[in-house]
């Protein structure tokens, strides 16, 4: 199921972004003129051999050693490019939704993102995006709230 088709059967009001190619979350943000801490940038993971989605603001980097700790794996690292493909094979690669249930990976959620009102992330491709009130997002994904980024 795509990120619209879920969306719309979940009933919840969203914003369609449509704009120019654009292929980092810092570069998303600026094009739609949103602080980089509304935009959500999924990071896949591998923690002892099974892939997650973090979900951090386009400003943040993930910290694999804290989340390794927060998860209490022997070992974390970031998904390579053909995982990420094979993840997510009707998204453009970079350009995953932070719906980590539609695609079967558990989300976790920085918890920096937690007190905002809203989020805009990328819709499957990189030039449609889609804005969303936070209190949806999170009841529809149920994610993990952690620390995820490097201070």
């Amino acid at each position: 199921m795509g990120i619209f088709e879920f969306l719309d059967e979940s009933r919840v009001p969203y914003k369609v972004l449509e704009h120019r190619p654009v292929f980092s979350a810092q570069r998303l943000a600026q094009i739609e003129h949103e602080p980089g801490r509304f935009v959500a940038k999924p990071v896949i993971v591998k923690a002892d051999g099974r892939f997650l989605m973090c979900v951090l603001p386009a400003d943040a980097k993930i910290d694999l050693e804290t989340l390794k700790g927060q998860l209490r794996a022997e070992s974390a690292e970031l998904a390579d490019e053909e995982d990420i493909a094979r993840l997510f094979p009707d998204c453009e690669v970079g350009a995953e939704p932070p719906f980590g249930n539609l695609f079967h990976l558990d989300t976790v959620m920085d918890k920096a993102l937690e007190k905002d009102d809203h989020i805009v992330f990328r819709a499957g491709s990189h030039t449609k995006a889609v804005r969303l009130d936070m209190a949806d997002y999170r009841k529809l994904v149920h994610p993990k709230v952690l620390n995820l980024h490097r201070q």
